[in-house]
């Protein structure tokens, strides 16, 4: 009796051939934004410390490091989502107001949230530059700046589109499956990679001028 409940409602555990799958991927990823980081500090030895002195001034490093909090925190409720989805609960089995019964939908509807108000905080900050005159084409440093964050805004984009899917398939799906919660640990990754090298950049652009 036992050993069949068990295996009926066996904990989901790390995916295994779609987990090395994903790795290898986020590896190349890794050497896409890895070519980012040579081409930002090999233009800033080229260019001279000068044009990154007058560049960097414009940055609002508080507004950045707000919005920056905001995408480390989702990588927080992402993982709370992941633990919902490997306990098979794909909603919440309470009011909306206890966080403790919240299930995989409304832990990956509040990243979504906080991802998409990283990205409209990123739109914001390019129109405040662009309006004080730090434009893609003004000089070396505005140019990799907005081509180092546009990429990257551009990946926390597409994480977003993977949430809104899994969100989507399970709301329409009679059951929560071990292939939806396999889906939705594998979107974690990607998010949780998105996060660390949004970490780096910004290290890398507002705090080391």
């Amino acid at each position: 009796m036992t050993s069949t409940s068990v295996s009926d409602h066996h904990k989901i555990t790390r995916p295994n051939m779609v987990a090395v799958g994903t790795i290898v991927w986020l590896s190349s990823e890794l050497m896409f934004f890895a070519a980012l980081f040579a081409m930002y500090f090999t233009t800033r030895a080229v260019q001279g410390p000068k044009i990154w002195l007058e560049s960097t001034e414009m940055l609002n490093i508080p507004f950045a490091a707000f919005n920056t909090t905001v995408l480390v925190l989702s990588s927080v409720t992402c993982q709370f989502g992941v633990f919902a989805a490997e306990r098979y609960q794909s909603r919440r089995e309470g009011s909306l107001i206890n966080i403790k019964s919240w299930g995989m939908r409304e832990w990956f509807a509040l990243t979504f949230l906080m991802g998409g108000f990283f990205v409209a905080g990123q739109i914001y900050e390019y129109a405040h530059l662009v309006a004080e005159g730090l434009a893609l084409s003004t000089n070396a440093y505005s140019s990799v700046f907005y081509i180092a964050t546009g990429f990257h805004g551009l990946h926390v984009t597409g994480g977003l589109i993977a949430f809104l899917i899994v969100m989507i398939r399970v709301a329409k799906a009679r059951r929560f499956t071990q292939g939806q919660a396999t889906t939705a640990i594998v979107v974690s990754y990607y998010w949780h990679f998105v996060d660390v090298v949004w970490i780096a950049l910004f290290s890398a652009i507002y705090l080391i001028k």
